[in-house]
């Protein structure tokens, strides 16, 4: 069981461009890439988002991790969704741990904005990072993982070419230096 910050991101290291939209990833669709998520996502037994992540998946109207329970990070109060199993918590540190303990023997999603995944990563509590690189350069956005400090030098545990030049790198943050 591994707590995963599996995430798509511009060449520059950018997660949503300078109005927080994703437009240039979803111009690259999905089919490439359904088999791959679709393998990813079998292995998730918890989910772990921020406020601005959970906002989002809002607008679409619909939860698409109805079996998956979930804890959005916030220190506000929002609104569930009909059919989502879901937990707010102000504590990072309480959110990964519950999930942990909920995911048993799976994984733990941390899905979304790079606010959370950094304060998770900061807190040692991240192992590892699914990152597939998007060929397109943004120039300003939404980064990565805006951590506090540096990490360790990361393992690369494994990478996956895309026909349209997207490649996911999986690394570890504990296995190296």
């Amino acid at each position: 069981m591994a707590v995963q910050y599996y995430v798509a991101a511009s060449l520059d290291g950018f997660i949503a461009d300078a109005d927080g939209g994703i437009g240039w990833l979803t111009s690259f669709g999905f089919d490439e890439f359904r088999e791959h998520y679709t393998a990813f996502l079998s292995g998730v037994g918890a989910i772990v988002m921020g406020a601005t992540t959970y906002e989002h998946v809002l607008r679409g109207g619909s939860w698409p991790y109805a079996e998956t329970p979930s804890w959005v990070v916030t220190s506000r109060h929002l609104d569930a969704l009909p059919g989502a199993d879901l937990r707010l918590s102000a504590d990072p540190i309480a959110a990964v741990q519950d999930a942990r303990d909920t995911a048993g023997d799976a994984d733990v999603w941390v899905i979304g904005g790079g606010r959370v995944a950094a304060q998770i990563a900061d807190l040692e509590l991240l192992d590892e990072l699914h990152l597939t690189l998007i060929p397109v350069v943004l120039g300003a956005g939404t980064p990565l993982l805006p951590l506090s400090r540096p990490t360790r030098p990361l393992a690369l545990l494994r990478r996956t070419p895309f026909e349209s030049g997207a490649i996911e790198l999986v690394f570890s943050l504990h296995a190296a230096g």
